[in-house]
């Protein structure tokens, strides 16, 4: 039988992106409960202390804990990244929009005033766009959604790099969520699509600059994880064919699982690339 992962130590400090819900919030919880400190970053406080209590919960309980109940969540009035009105000593609730650099400066240096280092980063905050026609989607959304997607991925894979290459002991790992679209994309997602391969050629970039630090670059593609974004994909998804099918999810914990196995490893291992998917879903002959 493959051993289970190491449990992180108490020093072990992660980064959240896009902490507030979904991915993010699942994902931020697993860390908590296998052991990490969480910066948690996003866009709306109330959530992201949602999220902080939901870690709290959970706390120690192991990575299959993400279902935990948040309605004890406390209504705490937003701070500014400070370590002020934090809902754990565990963790840090800062808002950040990771498309401005000055913001996601000040959370990292908010994480690492709070907790001394960064070990992970779990580049999670993304968007997508309209299904429409490549022709009619419009420009401005195109450049928004690689705001986030690309030049969010970058301002938090930059300030961590920078971080992970200075602190003792060196090194760190920056974990991407790319999609299934960063290898095959989906009808009418030419702003989303494209996003994801850029992510990709991110990951590979880090992973080559990072060698000589210890600093790991790492992509999950996540297929169809059950969460308000995918409960549409119960009532038909467009399809290559142009036809609209539903499509299988699969359970967030699988994901959180995926996501606390890479954080975990050996300092000797990374996992380089990894796809988990419902195994029915329209990818492998995607068409």
């Amino acid at each position: 039988m493959p051993s289970e992962p190491a449990k992180p130590t108490a020093t072990q400090i992660a980064v959240v992106t896009g902490a507030g819900s979904g991915i993010g919030r699942a994902v931020a919880v697993g860390l908590g409960a296998a052991g990490f400190c969480v910066a948690l970053a996003g866009r709306r406080a109330d959530a992201l202390h949602e999220t902080a209590v939901a870690i709290a919960t959970a706390s120690g309980s192991g990575p299959q804990a993400v279902e935990e109940p948040v309605a004890a969540a406390r209504q705490v009035p937003a701070s500014q990244i400070t370590g002020e009105n934090q809902p754990a000593d565990r963790t840090l609730v800062a808002p950040t929009d990771v498309t401005d650099p000055d913001a996601v400066e000040a959370l990292f240096a908010a994480t690492v005033e709070r907790f001394g280092r960064v070990d992970v980063l779990f580049n999670n905050a993304g968007r997508g766009g309209r299904a429409v026609p490549l022709d009619e989607t419009p420009v401005d959304e195109f450049e928004q959604v690689l705001a986030v997607n690309v030049t969010g991925m970058f301002l938090c894979a930059r300030a961590a790099f920078g971080i992970m290459r200075h602190q003792s002991p060196q090194g760190g790992r920056i974990i991407n969520n790319g999609s299934i679209s960063a290898h095959t994309p989906r009808p009418w997602a030419v702003s989303y699509t494209v996003s994801k391969h850029a992510v990709t050629g991110l990951t590979k970039q880090v992973a080559l600059d990072g060698r000589p630090y210890g600093i790991t670059s790492s992509q999950i593609d996540i297929g169809n994880a059950a969460s308000a974004m995918t409960a549409r994909m119960a009532g038909g998804v467009r399809q290559a064919d142009g036809a609209q099918r539903p499509e299988p999810t699969m359970d967030m914990a699988s994901v959180v699982r995926s996501v606390v196995l890479m954080a975990t490893l050996p300092a000797d291992a990374a996992i380089a690339e990894l796809t988990v998917m419902a195994p029915q879903m329209p990818y492998i002959g995607r068409g």
